[in-house]
């Protein structure tokens, strides 16, 4: 994908564009608007040339509105269908300006997909505005749709905050209460199967936990990743098990995750909670379902995306958040 612009130089104009390919700026503007009909080989050198320059169209300031919003959520597409986070946070969108007609247009993107059709199309003047949902890792695509002066909010902590605004659960919190709630019951070796590093929820949930056992002298640390479904919940505990036989808690930074351990613990005939207690997170549909019933960290998913939607029809300022507090939910298993 092309890089942005210098911040501190101008964005690169369609006459530019045309200068780079060796046309006249009508022709550019026909090449990149689809307005009519030229040659494939100079419709290649405009098309090159805002590649190179990684040219995009702006939106005018008196732009006309879509209806349009476009949430683009960056996760593997099974996942995205095994997992009701998204459904629950779409239900929030929906809800979230009661009275006011918007489509949503929801893209699931591959986290290492190539991105140039899915970016050429949300700055093309198509949508009022993009929802960033999962870690989509670097900023040139928030830089772009700055470029176009399409309004952009970022569903999770991104990984430079001033770059973009944002809505969030206070993850980090929760997982800290979550995790002396068990140091504070007496379970001495507190493990965790944490979500992914690389993403905000994954990093602010380990250090939460971290944050617990550290200030608790009897509690020893042990972390074991998945990736937030249960298959790898299921793998990372038999992991913590082989690698530390003696734990008796575990906080999971998902609840899909936490499923997977209970299942590997049961194959164990281990116990939970009198073996060994569990903490999940998210408060998902499966937590009261299972059995025992999972005592888990709640984060506000359908708030979550109505405050999302706000904050992207105010059109928001780069540095601008929001974080939304998490409440532990107190069940059977821990």
């Amino acid at each position: 994908m092309p890089q942005p612009p210098p911040s501190n130089g101008p964005a690169p104009t369609l006459a530019e564009v045309a200068r780079h390919a060796g046309v006249s700026t009508a022709t550019a503007s026909r090449v990149l608007n689809r307005s009519a009909p030229v040659s494939l080989d100079v419709a290649a050198r405009v098309e090159r040339a805002a590649r190179e320059l990684a040219y995009v169209r702006r939106r005018a300031a008196g732009a006309r509105v879509t209806g349009v919003v476009a949430v683009v959520v960056f996760a593997d597409p099974v996942q995205y269908h095994a997992d009701t986070f998204p459904v629950r946070l779409l239900a929030g969108l929906r809800r979230s300006v009661p009275g006011a007609e918007r489509e949503l247009a929801v893209f699931t993107v591959p986290r290492r997909s190539r991105r140039r059709p899915l970016v050429h199309y949300l700055c093309g003047g198509h949508v009022d505005g993009v929802l960033l949902v999962g870690p989509w890792g670097d900023t040139a695509l928030t830089g772009l749709l700055h470029a176009a002066r399409v309004p952009v909010v970022s569903l999770g902590r991104p990984p430079d905050p001033g770059a973009v605004a944002f809505v969030d659960a206070d993850n980090l919190t929760g997982a800290r209460d979550a995790v002396r709630r068990l140091c504070a019951s007496g379970r001495r070796s507190v493990a965790t199967i944490a979500g992914p590093p690389d993403t905000a929820a994954g990093a602010d949930r380990l250090a939460g936990y971290r944050q617990a056992v550290t200030s608790t002298s009897s509690a020893r640390p042990a972390v074991a990743y998945g990736d937030f479904g249960s298959a790898s919940g299921e793998h990372a505990m038999q992991r913590l098990l082989d690698q530390h036989p003696e734990l008796d808690a575990v906080f999971a930074a998902s609840d899909q995750m936490a499923v997977g351990a209970l299942r590997t613990l049961r194959r164990h005939g281990l116990r939970v909670p009198e073996d060994v207690a569990l903490i999940g997170f998210d408060d998902a549909p499966v937590a009261a379902r299972c059995r025992p019933g999972l005592t888990t960290v709640r984060q506000p998913v359908e708030e979550l995306g109505s405050r999302a939607m706000e904050l992207l029809l105010r059109n928001p300022g780069h540095g601008e958040s929001v974080v939304l507090p998490t409440r532990l939910v107190v069940r059977a298993s821990g």
